[in-house]
């Protein structure tokens, strides 16, 4: 069930080109201490582990640390690499260049469902 919200969630961010973090997704989600952002990290795991395989964007790419605000934490990148998807280091200019490249993959697939969708 937190995996179904948690996509809706991301899809109505994406539609608005709304970034967030961890801990922001969790209070929406309204999840509670302790192991919030922990679980967020894990659900957010298994929703890139459905995009790659579903060939979709990682919606995950919406969701940023605050520690390094415009790039999400390293877990992103390590579960990344795990999928098979990037094959850098989770710090740097590689890894900024992958999440930029995979947000705007996210924002232009889901911002045009928004487009395409009747009104």
């Amino acid at each position: 069930m937190l995996n179904e919200r948690l996509r809706q969630t991301l899809m109505d961010l994406a539609q608005t080109g709304t970034l967030t973090t961890y801990k922001d997704l969790a209070n929406r989600l309204g999840l509670v201490p302790p192991g919030t952002i922990h679980r967020i990290g894990e659900a957010l795991e298994t929703l890139m582990k459905d995009d790659v395989a579903a060939g979709r964007p990682m919606l995950a790419a919406l969701c940023v640390s605050r520690m390094q605000p415009g790039i999400p934490a390293r877990g992103f990148f390590s579960a990344a690499h795990v999928l098979g998807v990037f094959s850098g280091e989770p710090t740097g200019l590689e890894a900024c260049a992958f999440h930029a490249t995979e947000l705007w993959r996210v924002l232009s697939f889901y911002g045009n469902q928004r487009r395409s969708s009747p009104e």
